[in-house]
């Protein structure tokens, strides 16, 4: 396809960070949903970006993928001229909280440098080139912990905790700051705990499976009661194209599920159902395998969304009891075991170097 073509679609869409989870699900929803648009994925594809999750689309005609660190202004820049893009979604991010605890630096510059490239090259190509959306996926952790009863509304004062929900909550703040200041067409998502497939088996849900089934223990913090607010990723995933299309400019939209469990039961919530799935084997149930470690540092207690606004202003609602969408999400790692595996030896590398380098 030569340049010109990419005109003939409705809208050229970059998504940053698509090779991520929440990314990978979203083109993997909206790229067949929306053939008038074409979705350029911009990923650097750090450890956390994972290509083969993408394999299904991956010579789709609306889809492209560029290999592209957002620090990086330039490349940016060039991209978004190759393709005159017209959108923004924006869900490039360094996301574990542990990692941010031991290496900060990383996460200020691309949760926030990395913002701040892609506002600065919409800033100031607007007069030129027709940007009609810039939304930044954001986290129910910008707003801290819940010390009492009550959810997070789009209302709540943040008060982030680590560096990876201050460098969040700074990333919302510089996309609110253009939006009154610039007038840039910006809205911004702040989710519950996500979960479902393509995961990276760092967080807790797709590591507890992958201890629990090699028989290593399944670390929990420290006394396990902290409470999370869980929220499929395919009714994430339609909450954010909702937003994307009817969204008023300049809002904040929270989206939750409504489902708030602490993370011990949780843990043998998982426990249970692959022992379930693997009921002819022998051995001890593998809520055996629980093991309490030390606290995280400044680990919030919990969180809880209040989605109503979205509801009523959007008119969306989950599609997925938790009950229903966590026996889907155990299922999905243990039928995709090797994709997982992928993740930690460096397959994802390695089949981006096969498919994509000599293209």
């Amino acid at each position: 396809m030569i340049k010109d073509d990419f005109n003939k679609f409705e809208k050229r869409i970059a998504v940053t960070g698509g090779a991520g989870f929440i990314g990978a699900n979203l083109l993997l929803y909206m790229v067949p949903k929306y053939s008038q648009y074409l979705f350029v994925n911009i990923d650097c594809l750090t450890y956390a970006g994972n290509l083969l999750s993408l394999k299904s689309i991956e010579s789709d005609q609306n889809y492209r993928f560029e290999k592209i660190d957002i620090c990086d202004y330039n490349a940016v820049e060039n991209c978004i001229n190759k393709y005159d893009i017209t959108d923004i979604i924006h869900l490039a991010a360094e996301t574990h909280v542990d990692q941010s605890i031991s290496n900060p630096a990383k996460f200020v510059a691309t949760n926030i440098c990395g913002t701040f490239n892609l506002l600065e090259l919409v800033r100031t190509k607007m007069e030129k080139r027709r940007c009609l959306r810039f939304h930044n996926v954001s986290t129910d952790e910008v707003f801290g912990t819940l010390d009492g009863p009550g959810k997070f509304t789009e209302e709540s004062p943040y008060r982030p905790n680590s560096p990876y929900s201050a460098t969040k909550a700074g990333a919302d703040y510089l996309i609110r700051a253009y939006n009154k200041t610039y007038g840039l067409n910006s809205i911004v998502t702040n989710s519950a705990n996500c979960f479902g497939p393509f995961q990276f088996p760092e967080k807790l849900i797709p590591l507890v499976i992958r201890n629990a089934l090699a028989g290593k223990p399944i670390p929990v913090y420290g006394d396990g009661l902290n409470i999370r607010d869980w929220l499929y990723v395919e009714d994430n995933c339609r909450a954010i194209d909702l937003a994307f299309h009817n969204g008023l400019s300049g809002k904040t939209y929270n989206i939750g599920g409504r489902n708030e469990i602490k993370n011990i039961d949780l843990v043998k919530r998982i426990c249970r159902i692959i022992d379930d799935t693997h009921s002819d084997e022998p051995g001890e149930p593998r809520e055996k395998l629980i093991a309490f470690v030390k606290d995280r540092p400044g680990h919030d207690r919990r969180y809880a969304i209040d989605p109503s606004f979205i509801e009523t202003q959007l008119g969306w609602q989950t599609e997925y009891s938790f009950d229903d969408a966590l026996v889907k999400t155990v299922k999905w790692y243990l039928n995709n075991l090797e994709w997982m595996e992928s993740c930690i030896n460096g397959r994802y590398l390695k089949y981006y170097e096969e498919t994509y380098t000599n293209r």
